[in-house]
């Protein structure tokens, strides 16, 4: 018989999701499989409250404006949605925290406030991943924990250190630290006049500071996207840029194909998988470009559908089993 478990889905609006791409949409998919009850609501929808009440009760801590979901994939009528409702999350056994970045202060926020409910047990939510650990481990910024799986890597403010490291490298990638999707990410050659410009335009507009990576010519073969469910890969795809396209994000025009995991793969996965596990970071879509690690993503790595196509597995039903190792005990 299945589990019967409560699970909301903190998410963009899902009347805009791609239901042939979107792994959120996977992910609830299965979990509507499993029999489990589905709730979602936007980030703008989450209330924190504290201290106590009449009658010297303590007030619900965490609620959020959500409405009962289920979903189907029918092109233009893949969801049916409830009436919306004021959840109690630390009702919910898992959240899964799927909104979009940017990595902002809005996102940081939302992390401070699922800490409240964040747990295993009466009056906790299991949070997926791990808020602290997401708000603690950008993508951008995590992967510089393991230098020896890297290339050349400088992040800073400093516009003289950037100039040195092109002079260094001749041929860097310059994006934007707290980016996601390809946004704002520029190739700049040896020869390139821009980079001035791009970075007095950059810091014009932002308080933050750039990355900035020496270019891999191994991109032109594919940009890999290695999920892994608790620390262990689960499948790949490579996404391979369009003609004339420095970057292969697929939101950019980049083309997801079949691809094996090379022992460098295997190797980068044992070297990062015990910090994911320990941190808590059960669905994590890694970025490897050649035998080089270049990102880590938590916050909501996408794959599953392109993975599950090719390789004919039920990834989404990994990391659902994942989750109920950690729900029962395990890690």
């Amino acid at each position: 018989m299945s589990r019967s478990l409560k699970i909301a889905v903190q998410m963009d609006p899902l009347s805009g999701i791609d239901i042939n791409g979107d792994s959120t949409f996977a992910l609830m998919l299965e979990a509507q499989a499993r029999g489990y009850d589905l709730f979602v609501y936007q980030v703008q929808g989450l209330s924190l409250r504290e201290g106590r009440v009449a009658g010297g009760a303590r007030a619900e801590r965490l609620t959020a404006r959500a409405r009962p979901a289920r979903v189907r994939r029918v092109a233009g009528d893949h969801a049916e949605l409830g009436e919306e409702q004021v959840l109690d999350l630390s009702a919910m056994d898992v959240i899964l925290m799927r909104q979009d970045p940017p990595f902002d202060m809005a996102y940081i926020s939302a992390t401070h406030m699922l800490e409240h409910v964040h747990g295993i047990g009466p009056g906790k939510a299991l949070v997926v991943n791990d808020p602290e650990s997401v708000r603690n481990a950008p993508e951008k910024l995590l992967v510089t924990h393991f230098p020896d799986l890297m290339p050349p890597t400088l992040v800073t403010w400093d516009v003289l250190a950037i100039r040195e490291f092109r002079a260094e490298w001749r041929d860097i990638i310059v994006k934007p630290l707290f980016g996601n999707g390809g946004a704002g990410v520029f190739r700049i050659r040896e020869d390139d006049e821009n980079l001035n410009s791009l970075l007095e335009m950059h810091f014009a507009r932002s308080r933050e500071p750039l990355m900035i990576q020496r270019y891999e010519p191994a991109v032109r073969r594919g940009d890999k996207r290695i999920i892994l469910a608790d620390g262990v890969p689960i499948g790949a795809i490579n996404r391979v840029p369009a003609q004339g396209e420095a970057r292969s994000n697929m939101h950019v025009g980049g083309r997801a194909v079949k691809v094996e995991l090379s022992p460098r793969d295997r190797e980068i996965c044992e070297a990062i998988g015990p910090m994911l596990r320990e941190k808590g970071l059960i669905f994590v879509g890694i970025d490897v470009i050649g035998d080089w690690l270049t990102e880590i993503n938590v916050t909501s790595p996408t794959g599953l559908q392109e993975i599950d196509r090719f390789d004919g597995i039920n990834s989404a039903g990994l990391i659902w089993d994942c989750i109920l190792r950690r729900l029962d005990g395990g890690v």
